[in-house]
């Protein structure tokens, strides 16, 4: 089955760190890029952050920036978000999404696309609390 899994979500303290993980199954994610959204109940879908294939190339949603980090390791056929300084507020599910588009065209959308069918694959969603 084709399919991302996200894991490392839990519960974590204000100012704590954790370190989502995003694994493809039954396809090599070499040649997408990777996309990090949360949506908190009753708020909409956040777009986080996104990176290109290669890795070399990513963006980030203002409330994130400075605090989470993207990054890739194609060899383990993994993207991984790096969460540090969690506040309360981060508190949401957090999706990892894969497209194949031109990085140059969508990386400034990556924050607004937040649309399931704007991609090729949508994983399940790792839950993230931060509370004391």
């Amino acid at each position: 089955q084709l399919q991302l899994v996200e894991s490392g979500g839990g519960l974590v303290q204000p100012g704590g760190s954790l370190r989502l993980s995003c694994a493809a199954s039954g396809f090599t994610l070499d040649y997408y890029n990777i996309y990090w959204f949360r949506q908190a109940p009753g708020k909409e879908r956040e777009g986080l952050s996104c990176i290109n294939s290669s890795g070399e190339d990513t963006n980030y949603a203002d409330s994130v920036k400075g605090r989470f980090t993207i990054s890739r390791d194609n060899a383990k056929n993994t993207v991984y978000l790096q969460m540090n300084s969690l506040k309360p507020e981060d508190t949401a599910v957090y999706y990892c999404a894969a497209d194949s588009k031109p990085f140059w065209v969508v990386k400034n959308l990556c924050l607004s696309r937040v649309g399931k069918d704007d991609y090729i694959y949508w994983g399940q969603g790792t839950q993230v609390t931060v509370s004391s």
